[in-house]
C-alpha cells in the first residue's frame, strides 16, 4: 500500500542546509497499522507529508498504492489523495460553514464513494448522531477529532495518514479517541500510519519505529511505556 524507498529531505535554514530525512525506508501492507514515532522536529510530519504527496523528496522514491509519487503532476496527487487516502491531523481541519452531517460525508462526495449506511454508522459511532445540524464550533474538542476521522473514513480509503490525531486531547478523552480510531480503521479495511511521540499511543498498532537522526529504527524494550502526559 505504501513503499519508501531511500528517501531524503533537506529544508534550507540560516545555519545551512538541515538533513530532515537521511535514506528512509518503509514499507506499509494493506490494512496493516504502523506507529512512527519520534521526538518533534525528528521528521515524522515530513515523513508522513511525502507519504501523501503534499511535498515531494529530493532523492528516492514514494509509492502509494503502486503509483509513484514523483511522476505525478500536482493535480494528480490531489486525485490521488481524493481517492486513495485519508487524513486526519492534530488540527481538526473541519470546514466551518458546513453542518457536521455535511462535514463527515464531505471526503466521500468528493471521492464519489458516499455510502449512506456507512455515514450513518460511523456518526452513530462517532458519538454524533442527533448532532448532524449542528456545526464544528458548537462541538467540544474531542467531538470535533471525531468528526474528523469519520471525514476521512468515510470514502473508505486505502490508506489513512494520521498526524498526532489526539495530540490536542486530554489524557482520557485522547485513549477513547484512538480506540474508535482503530477499531473504524479495521472496519473499513484501510492501513494506517499513524505519526506519534507517546508509547502509549503506538503501542495497540500492528508495528511501530521511530525516527531518529532522520533513520527509522524498531523502538527499544528500555525506552518509556507509561502514560503520556497529559496534554490540553
Amino acid at each position: 500500500m505504501l513503499e519508501i524507498r531511500q528517501v531524503h529531505k533537506t529544508y534550507p535554514t540560516p545555519q545551512g542546509p538541515l538533513a530532515v530525512l537521511d535514506g528512509v525506508d518503509l514499507r506499509l501492507d494493506a490494512g496493516e497499522s504502523l506507529a512512527l514515532m519520534g521526538e518533534s522536529g525528528s521528521g515524522k510530519s515530513t515523513l508522513l507529508h511525502l507519504a501523501a504527496g503534499l511535498d515531494l523528496p529530493d532523492a528516492g522514491e514514494v509509492e502509494v498504492a503502486g503509483r509513484s509519487i514523483s511522476t505525478l503532476d500536482e493535480p494528480a496527487r490531489a486525485r490521488l489523495r481524493r481517492d486513495t487516502l485519508g487524513l486526519v491531523f492534530q488540527q481538526f481541519h473541519l470546514v466551518p460553514s458546513l453542518n457536521v452531517g455535511d462535514n463527515l460525508r464531505l471526503q466521500a462526495r468528493l471521492a464519489g464513494r458516499e455510502k449512506a449506511d456507512w455515514s450513518a454508522h460511523l456518526m452513530q459511532r462517532l458519538g454524533l448522531a442527533g448532532l448532524g445540524r449542528r456545526y464544528p464550533e458548537q462541538l467540544s474538542g474531542g467531538q470535533q477529532q471525531r468528526l474528523a476521522i469519520g471525514r476521512a473514513l468515510a470514502p473508505r480509503p486505502a490508506l489513512l495518514l494520521a498526524d498526532e490525531p489526539t495530540g490536542n486531547l486530554d489524557e482520557t478523552t485522547a485513549g477513547e479517541v484512538l480506540a474508535l480510531l482503530l477499531e473504524l480503521v479495521r472496519e473499513a479495511g484501510s492501513a494506517l500510519l499513524l505519526v506519534t511521540h507517546s508509547p502509549q499511543v503506538a503501542a495497540p498498532l500492528d508495528r511501530c519505529l521511530r525516527l531518529t537522526h532522520g533513520r527509522l529504527g524498531t523502538p527499544t524494550k528500555s525506552e518509556p511505556t507509561g502514560p503520556e502526559p497529559s496534554r490540553r
